[in-house]
């Protein structure tokens, strides 16, 4: 059973959330002010968590910039509908997404069941090998990448955007796939979600030897990793 934290001041939407997403098999545990929340997040282990912007006493992006700082649990943001500084703000810090509210039930189910998916590894799995990429390894049983001999702290996100572009080098990778592979959603209009997490990956990962860029943006079609 997944464990997700819901970490939300609105009382009443906790509440049918709580309902909706114990009927889905989830296992939810409530936070209703940033600080609680936080200190929840970091004392236990989640597979998810549902963070709100607008919180008392530590807002969703100081609850997320000190939780980045030390884990690398799966965020989705909830934010006001039509809030397009919220969205970015969050990305930037490193929510994997976010969903504004109000939400339909189904989506967001389907938006919790993607981003688990892509990001868990069930204890009983088999190890999976790992990857060499030029100077980079994956090792997508961990979730960790090691690149010049550093360690790479990535998202979750991060890691499966990572792994998408790098093993299909030289190839374009486009957007509304990328989208679906890694987001577990379709691309939508003016949804920056993709370049925000290209940017982060870009701005952690180290500069290679010859000074050649390690990926190069198609403007309006995708992305293209530089063997």
């Amino acid at each position: 059973m997944s464990r997700i934290l819901l970490i939300d001041d609105d009382l009443g939407l906790s509440e049918l959330l709580a309902q909706l997403l114990e009927l889905e098999g989830f296992e939810l545990t409530l936070a209703h002010d940033g600080q609680s929340g936080l200190d929840l997040a970091l004392e236990q282990s989640f597979d998810l968590i549902l963070l709100d912007v607008m919180l008392p006493k530590l807002n969703g992006f100081e609850v997320l910039r000190a939780l980045r700082s030390k884990k690398q649990t799966p965020v989705l943001m909830l934010t006001a509908r039509g809030d397009e500084i919220d969205r970015v703000v969050g990305l930037e810090i490193g929510a994997d997404d976010y969903l504004p509210k109000p939400f339909n039930d189904r989506e967001l189910v389907a938006r919790i069941r993607a981003i688990i998916r892509r990001t868990h590894v069930q204890s009983n799995e088999a190890p999976q090998p790992t990857h060499q990429y030029g100077d980079i390894n994956l090792d997508p049983g961990r979730q960790e990448v090691h690149c010049q001999d550093q360690l790479i702290i990535l998202t979750g996100t991060e890691f499966s955007l990572l792994f998408e572009l790098v093993k299909n080098a030289g190839e374009l990778a486009t957007k509304e796939d990328l989208s679906e592979k890694v987001l577990g959603k379709k691309l939508m209009p003016f949804d920056r979600s993709l370049d925000m997490h290209l940017s982060n990956l870009r701005k952690k990962m180290p500069e290679r030897s010859d000074g050649r860029p390690r990926v190069k943006t198609i403007r309006g079609k995708g992305y293209i990793w530089l063997p």
